[in-house]
């Protein structure tokens, strides 16, 4: 059977990230993700220029991704503080786990989205610092998520943040 002439990058992402939570960056060649994805390895080649360049457009892919959910998510949810959980939620539904970030797009991302929180919950220093913690709880939920015990709420949390 012939290889499709083209595959979207989105299945070439796929592949490759893939191969990294299974192995690790060394783990990606071009002909692994090529057997993952159907595409040639020349044409991985072609269009990647690199396998360090294939896995940073996998990694972008991520990101890129992230950040249309999270604009997506903001303009969804009312200005109020149920809609800062909203936000959360729908963030955490795209099943989240960027992996090997980039610390400058991370950062950018992560005080863009808890100034949104923050307008949200009241703005001003309490609302920033509510936004704050509610970020990293959040986080915190996305990382252990399923070890333990019944973990608590965002709304739980938020209405201790504002009470």
């Amino acid at each position: 059977m012939a290889r499709p002439r083209s595959v979207p990058d989105t299945v070439v992402h796929k592949a490759v990230l893939a191969l990294i939570r299974a192995g690790g960056d060394k783990a990606v060649t071009f002909s692994a993700v090529a057997a993952r994805s159907g595409l040639a390895a020349s044409s991985l080649a072609e269009r990647h220029g690199t396998v360090a360049g294939m896995i940073q457009d996998a990694r972008n892919g991520v990101w890129d991704g992230l950040e249309a959910a999270t604009a997506a998510a903001i303009v969804e949810a009312p200005v109020t503080p149920k809609g800062a959980v909203a936000v959360l939620k729908a963030l955490s539904a795209q099943g989240l786990a960027p992996i090997a970030v980039d610390p400058d797009r991370a950062l950018r991302w992560r005080l863009a989205l808890e100034a949104d929180l923050a307008v949200r919950l009241g703005g001003g220093a309490r609302g920033r610092e509510a936004a704050a913690i509610l970020f990293a709880f959040w986080q915190g939920q996305l990382a252990w998520g399923g070890v333990g015990d019944k973990p608590a709420r965002l709304k739980d949390v938020l209405r201790r943040l504002l009470a």
